[in-house]
């Protein structure tokens, strides 16, 4: 993991009165679980008012601190401070984004392979990390801020996340030291596994049956796609909290190498996100359909203004191509 700009970021913070912390408008459990720590982590260091914007939903809604969360519509600033984790301002809600374009100051700390430093009075991103909490972990490491068993819970939750419980490629030996780190605090590491990557709401699990049954198939396999339409969303009941997690199996369909889940948002709006086995470099797909979109080579979303069936050809178009440029390299 490469150095923080820790003191810097500690003058930002020392200096303010009023801080905004945000994931981005979609966030999962890397953001909620890295705002709130360093939500906790300020206060620890100042007397500042520090706002955590977003509402945790029932999977996230045991975490310390998540009850304070203020929700997006009524985060209206000034603030001295904007810090976005996991994520960039491209990203931000509508209510959120108009904040932290006023703040005086502005930061970021995140990890992913398509942030830019560009438009942040400070930017700590460090692509090697595993995930946002990691950054965080570090940042109060670099502070002289002990661990106890809250911050042990939200910085967990970040860490399983974000390697999908130590499966994924960017599982490394200092990603497992964090852990033990993190289980020295005495949390229950396998109640916050099944909240944060197994336990579903009985919506959530028709959701997942009604994607997987309707999922297409082309590039002769290779590439897997689901939808959920705003129709079938509201016929069962679905938050978008149900939608996570869908994709992630799709993309370990036997002679798969990229999988995409098309949600439908609006008439003309829809997320898309991206899985990959490694061939495809999804967050290069991302950037193509939207310039706002990335993330990671393996893990990425974009969202895209235009109607689902347009969506869905263009996306095809794109897997389809890059899937068939890498067989012919």
């Amino acid at each position: 993991m490469v150095a923080l700009d820790s003191s810097g970021l500690g003058r930002l913070v020392e200096s303010a009165t009023r801080v905004l912390l945000t994931g981005p408008e979609d966030p999962d459990g890397d953001s909620f679980g890295a705002c709130l720590a360093l939500q906790r982590a300020i206060r620890s260091l100042t007397d500042a008012r520090v706002d955590v914007a977003g509402v945790a939903g029932f999977r996230y809604a045991w975490l310390p601190g998540a009850a304070e969360m203020v929700p997006d519509q009524a985060i209206a600033g000034p603030y001295d401070l904007a810090i976005v984790l996991d994520g960039d301002r491209h990203r931000l809600s509508p209510p959120v984004a108009r904040a932290f374009h006023r703040a005086a100051t502005t930061a970021i700390v995140d990890h992913h392979d398509t942030t830019s430093a560009q438009g942040y009075t400070l930017a700590l991103i460090d692509r090697e990390a595993e995930s946002t909490c990691g950054m965080v972990l570090g940042l109060m490491d670099a502070w002289g801020l002990p661990l106890d068993h809250a911050f042990a819970e939200q910085l967990y939750v970040g860490v399983i996340f974000d390697t999908g419980g130590f499966r994924y490629s960017n599982t490394s030996a200092a990603t497992h030291r964090v852990a033990a780190r993190l289980l020295d605090q005495g949390i229950d590491h396998s109640a916050i596994a099944i909240r944060v990557l197994m336990e579903q709401r009985r919506a959530g699990m028709l959701l997942r049956a009604r994607v997987l049954d309707t999922a297409t198939f082309h590039a002769d396999g290779a590439v897997v796609l689901g939808c959920v339409t705003q129709g079938v969303a509201r016929q069962l009941g679905a938050t978008r909290l149900d939608i996570e997690g869908i994709v992630d199996p799709m993309v370990y369909v036997q002679g798969c190498e990229v999988a995409v889940l098309l949600v439908e948002r609006g008439p003309a709006e829809i997320k898309l996100s991206l899985r990959s086995r490694g061939l495809v470099n999804v967050a290069e797909i991302a950037r193509a359909l939207n310039p706002s979109g990335g993330g990671h080579q393996k893990a990425a979303g974009v969202l895209v203004e235009a109607p689902l069936a347009e969506v869905r050809e263009r996306v095809i178009r794109e897997l389809e191509a890059a899937v068939e440029q890498t067989r012919a390299a």
